[in-house]
C-alpha cells in the first residue's frame, strides 16, 4: 500500500504491517478500540499484555499520555527507539494500558512510520508483525506467511467505508503492508523504561523494564539514575 491509502485505510479501522526503526511492526490507531481488539487477534497475543505504541511527535505522545510525567531529560532520546511508560488518557482503550494505568510509547525516527502515524491522525500500536511468541523480523520477505494471509482475510472482512461503491467492495483488497522508507535496523528492540520520579526535572530516576537499543550507560550519561 502507498502511504495515503495506507493511512486511509488506518483510519477506517485497519491493521496494516509497516516498518520502523527497528523491526517490522503491526499497527492500528491506538484510539480504535475495535482495531487494536484485531490486533491481538492476528498476533494470537492474550490480552493482557498491553502493546506498545509510537507516535510521529511529542504532541501526538501526549494526545494519549501524560507527557508531562515524563523527565525532561527522556526527550533528548526521542526520535528513537526508547519507549517510555507514561499515565495513559482515557481515550485509549484498556487492552493498552497496564495495571498501574501507564501506556508505553515513543516518538519514532523512521520517516514512514511517522508519516503513517501523522496522516492517520494519532498514535499507532506498533507490537511485531509476527505470531505471538515469534521472532520480529526486519525484511518483507521474512514476514511471517500464515499472519499475512491473515491479515489480508481481515481486510476483505471489514465493512466498505462510508462513501464506497458497489464496485468498490467487489475490488480485491491489496495486502495491508506499507512500503516505503529505509528497512528496519533489526538488532535490538526499543528499551522500555518507567520513570521513577515526576516530569519537572531533567533527570531523575528510571527503572529499565526491557533492556535494548538504548543503552543504559547512555542513560546514566544523561543523569539518570537506574534503579
Amino acid at each position: 500500500m502507498e502511504l495515503a491509502a495506507a493511512a486511509r485505510f488506518l483510519r477506517n479501522g485497519g491493521v496494516l504491517v509497516f516498518p520502523t526503526e527497528t523491526f517490522y511492526g503491526l499497527g492500528c490507531l491506538a484510539a480504535n478500540a475495535e482495531a487494536v481488539a484485531r490486533v491481538y487477534q492476528l498476533k494470537q497475543r492474550p490480552v493482557h499484555k498491553p502493546l506498545p505504541l509510537l507516535a510521529a511527535h511529542a504532541a501526538q505522545v501526549d494526545a494519549v499520555a501524560e507527557l508531562a510525567a515524563m523527565p525532561k531529560g527522556l526527550l533528548a532520546f526521542w526520535p528513537g527507539p526508547l519507549t517510555v511508560l507514561l499515565p495513559a488518557r482515557s481515550c485509549l482503550p484498556p487492552a493498552l494500558v497496564n495495571g498501574q494505568g501507564l501506556a508505553a510509547v515513543r516518538v519514532t525516527p523512521h520517516p514512514l512510520a511517522a508519516q503513517l502515524a501523522e496522516q492517520a491522525g494519532g498514535a499507532l500500536t506498533a507490537s511485531s508483525a509476527n505470531l505471538s511468541g515469534g521472532a520480529p523480523v526486519c525484511s518483507p520477505d521474512k514476514l511471517d506467511p500464515a499472519l499475512l494471509e491473515a491479515l489480508r482475510s481481515m481486510a476483505q472482512g471489514m465493512p466498505c467505508p462510508a462513501g464506497c461503491t458497489a464496485q468498490d467492495a467487489k475490488t480485491e483488497v491489496p495486502l495491508p503492508l506499507a512500503f516505503g522508507g529505509p528497512l528496519p535496523a533489526g538488532g535490538l528492540p526499543s528499551t522500555v523504561v518507567e520513570p521513577l520520579s515526576g516530569g519537572d526535572g531533567g533527570a531523575g530516576r528510571l527503572r529499565i523494564v526491557r533492556a535494548g537499543a538504548v543503552s543504559a550507560a547512555a542513560l546514566e550519561a544523561a543523569g539518570f539514575i537506574l534503579g
